[in-house]
C-alpha cells in the first residue's frame, strides 16, 4: 500500500491477448541461466488447454505491468491458453464489486492478505488445496510464514489455503555509501548491538551516523512505522507481532512501548540524526538518503525498503556508490533467527477453472520467476530459481535475503485498520519524535484503536 501511496501515478489498464513465441523477451533454450527445463516440462503437461479462456486481474500497472506481461506471454505460448490481464487504479474495491456481483476473473492478484481473508470469509476464493500449501512450506524461505498469509477461513469456518505468493519487497535494510565506511575505517555490522556501537563511534569521530526524515505529506510518519515493525520482529517472537497487528498485543504492552523507545534511541538522539531531532519529522523520507553522498558525508546509514535508490542522486551506480546490509538481529535475541519485513502479493483463483489451475502451476515453475528477475523489481523468496538471473547483484543480495530468511512478515501497518496503520500510528511517531515518551505515545495509538466501532 505505502508503495502504491508513494511511488505510483495511475496508468490505464489495458488488457493482453495471448502471446506467440516471437513475443517472449528471451528466447526459450538460449540463454543457460533460465531454467528452460522447467517450462518445457510445464509445456508438456498442459498441452490440452489451447483455446480455454482465463481472466486475470491485479495490482501491476504501468512498468510492473508490462512485466508481468511479459511473464503472461510464456504461460499463454507454452498453453495455447487465451489469457487477458487487467488492473484498475482502485483495484481493491474493485474486486471486491466484481466478486461480489458474481462477475470476477478468474484469478485475483492482491497485496493485501487480510482483504482476501475477507473474501475467502464470504466464499469467493477457491481453496488450493493442501498440496500447494506444503510445496510453498517446502520451496519458499520462511515457508511456513508465506503459508500462514495464505491461509483463510473459508465460508464454513474450516481453514483453507486460499493465497500462493508471487513477488515479494524487502524493507529490512539499511542504506551506505561504501566508499564514506573504506575512509572511516568502519565495518557492516553483523548485530544490532554492533549497530549501535558503530553509530557511537561516529558521533565519537565527530560525524552524525543517521539520516531519518518521517516527512511524506499526508503521510507523514510512515516511514518510523517500518522501524518499529522491524524492531518488533527482532525483540520479539513473530506471534507477538501478529497479535500485535490484530490487536491482541496493545500498542500498551510493555513490548510495543519497548520497540518504540528502541526506536527513539536512534531517532532522538541529537547526536545521532543529521539536523538533530527536531528534523526528523519535518524532513521528506524522499531527500532524507541525501545526506549519504554529500561531502563531507552529512551522515552515514540510512533505513529503508528497497526502493528508496529510486531517490539516491541521478548517476548512483548500486554496489558501488551506494550499498546495502541486512537490518541486524540482536545477539541477545539470537533464538529469534533471521526475520524480514516486506510485502508481496498473493495469486487467488475467484472463478475456478482447469486454466486457472495451470496459471498456478506455472507460478511453481523457476521460469515465471526468473524471466521478470531478469528484468527488474521482482524479487522471490523462490529457493528453486537460479539467483544468477537476477538483474543485478543488488537484486540479487536482496532476493538471498528473502530464501534465508526464517521469518517474513508483511507491513504490519498495512494490516491494521486504516484509522491505525493510515492514520493514529503515523501520526503517533511525529508527536513521539517531537517529545511525546513511548508510554503516552502508545497510549493515546490505542485510545483511537479502542475507539474504532
Amino acid at each position: 500500500m505505502k508503495r502504491i501511496l508513494l511511488m505510483g501515478v495511475a496508468i490505464t489498464a489495458l488488457f493482453a491477448g495471448a502471446a506467440s513465441a516471437a513475443d517472449l523477451k528471451f528466447p526459450p533454450g538460449q540463454d543457460t541461466k533460465f531454467n528452460w527445463k522447467s517450462y518445457e516440462e510445464f509445456k508438456a503437461a498442459h498441452a490440452d488447454l489451447k483455446g480455454e479462456p482465463l481472466t486475470i486481474f491485479g495490482p501491476w500497472r504501468g512498468e510492473d505491468e508490462a512485466f508481468f506481461r511479459s511473464i503472461l506471454a510464456y504461460f499463454t505460448e507454452a498453453t495455447g491458453i487465451d489469457a487477458t490481464y487487467s488492473s484498475s487504479e482502485n483495484y481493491e474495491q474493485q474486486i471486491v464489486i466484481d466478486t461480489q456481483a458474481g462477475s470476477p476473473p478468474n484469478v485475483a492478484i492482491l497485496p493485501q492478505p487480510g482483504l482476501l481473508a475477507d473474501l475467502a470469509s464470504k466464499g469467493l476464493l477457491t481453496p488450493l488445496g493442501e498440496e500447494n500449501a506444503k510445496w510453498v512450506k517446502d520451496n519458499y524461505g520462511a515457508g511456513d510464514s508465506w503459508v500462514g498469509y495464505g491461509t483463510y477461513k473459508g465460508k464454513d469456518g474450516k481453514e483453507g489455503y486460499f493465497a500462493f505468493p508471487y513477488k515479494a519487497d524487502v524493507k529490512s535494510l539499511v542504506w551506505y555509501v561504501p566508499e564514506n565506511f573504506k575512509e572511516a575505517g568502519y565495518k557492516v555490522p553483523t548485530t544490532m548491538e554492533e549497530l549501535h556501537a558503530l553509530s557511537d563511534q561516529i558521533v565519537k569521530d565527530g560525524g552524525v551516523p543517521w539520516c531519518i526524515g518521517l516527512g511524506s505529506g499526508g503521510a507523514t510518519g510512515w516511514p518510523a512505522t517500518d522501524w518499529i515493525e522491524d524492531i518488533m520482529l527482532r525483540m520479539n517472537k513473530p506471534d507477538v507481532y501478529d497479535k500485535w497487528t490484530t490487536n491482541e498485543v496493545k500498542f500498551t504492552d510493555p513490548a510495543v512501548v519497548a520497540a518504540i523507545e528502541e526506536f527513539g534511541k536512534f531517532a532522538k538522539n541529537e547526536s545521532y540524526v543529521d539536523g538533530g531531532a527536531a528534523a526528523v519529522a519535518s524532513t521528506d523520507f524522499r531527500d532524507s538518503p541525501k545526506g549519504l553522498f554529500a561531502v563531507p558525508p552529512k551522515c552515514y546509514l540510512h533505513h529503508q525498503a528497497s526502493f528508496i535508490p529510486s531517490f539516491f542522486p541521478e548517476g548512483t551506480k548500486l554496489g558501488q556508490d551506494a550499498d546495502f546490509f541486512y537490518m541486524p538481529t540482536y545477539a541477545a535475541h539470537a533464538d529469534l533467527g533471521k526475520p524480514v519485513l516486506g510485502a508481496g502479493t498473493l495469486v487467488t483463483i475467484t472463478k475456478d477453472s482447469k486454466a486457472a489451475r495451470a496459471f498456478v502451476e506455472f507460478l511453481k515453475t523457476p521460469i515465471a520467476h526468473e524471466v521478470w528477475m531478469a528484468q527488474s523489481s521482482f524479487l522471490t523468496p523462490y529457493k528453486g530459481v537460479n539467483t544468477a538471473a537476477y538483474a543485478n547483484e543488488q537484486m540479487k543480495r536482496e532476493g538471498e535475503i528473502l530464501t534465508t530468511a526464517t521469518t517474513f512478515r508483511f507491513d504490519g501497518s498495512d494490516l491494521m485498520p486504516g484509522k491505525i496503520g493510515a492514520g493514529a500510528f503515523w501520526t503517533g511517531m511525529v508527536d513521539f519524535v517531537g517529545g511525546k515518551s513511548a508510554e503516552d505515545t502508545g497510549k493515546e495509538i490505542q485510545a483511537a484503536w479502542d475507539g474504532i466501532k
